[in-house]
């Protein structure tokens, strides 16, 4: 099923792709001659258009920064509940505008016959920006749990995150326990994510405002850029760009 997000009347924010091919993600857009940050239309499966929001912009810190990031998820304000259940962390869900979940299926469509590569962009409220960039990501089909592979970690300052605790893993929603840990991660930290037993990275995590000691680990936390499990991120992106 495709991404049905809530997008406001404001028609002039939704920038058209002019491609003579249906692009299948942002970097054929880009290779369209587009090179403006924006909404567009997107289409992963090759039938029903997805709407994302496409990172055109280089800022210098890290390799192949530019040329069409896909945003797949996004954190920025708070404004959108990312404590929700399997069905829609399979098909996505949130405001493609601010804050909002690409979907595990889109995610899926993507990757699985062309290599991407992941960036996830970090900053906390004091205004610090770090990223942590991999080489190689890819999320498997339904049928095996949406499993995620990344690999190939490079440090723009937030450390890895992700390999030791999350690569391998099916994903899990309070509802669809399919970690590794007796208890479900998603219930007891209050997110969705590839657990294992259970994170180092709770990305859909509780928007946490700053630091929250009150219970370890539910915020949207990315635990080995400061070594806190209880500093929630003012803003979290993961993007993919295609391997050529």
């Amino acid at each position: 099923m495709a991404l049905m997000l809530f997008l406001p009347v404001l028609l002039s924010v939704v920038l058209v792709s002019d491609c003579t091919s249906k692009p299948s993600d942002c970097s054929d857009i880009y290779n369209s001659g587009q090179n403006l940050s924006g909404i567009y239309s997107i289409y992963p499966a090759g039938d029903n258009p997805v709407l994302v929001y496409c990172d055109m912009i280089s800022d210098g810190k890290g390799e192949d920064d530019g040329d069409g990031w896909t945003v797949i998820q996004r954190r920025m304000d708070g404004s959108v509940n990312f404590y929700r259940g399997w069905e829609e962390y399979k098909r996505g869900f949130g405001n493609v505008e601010g804050e909002y979940w690409l979907g595990l299926e889109n995610m899926y469509q993507l990757t699985r016959n062309r290599k991407y590569m992941l960036r996830v962009d970090l900053e906390d409220f004091k205004g610090r920006k770090v990223f942590a960039q991999y080489s190689s990501f890819s999320v498997g089909p339904g049928s095996d749990g949406y499993t995620l592979q990344v690999s190939g970690f490079t440090n723009g300052g937030a450390g890895d995150s992700l390999s030791s605790r999350h690569n391998g893993q099916k994903f899990s929603t309070f509802d669809n326990d399919q970690d590794t840990w007796e208890k479900n991660c998603a219930k007891e930290f209050l997110g969705a994510f590839w657990y294992k037993s259970c994170h180092y990275a709770n990305p859909n995590g509780l928007y946490l405002w700053g630091e929250d000691n009150t219970h370890r680990g539910i915020g949207n936390i990315w635990v080995t850029w400061n070594n806190n499990w209880n500093v929630g991120m003012k803003s979290i992106s993961m993007k993919i760009r295609r391997v050529s």
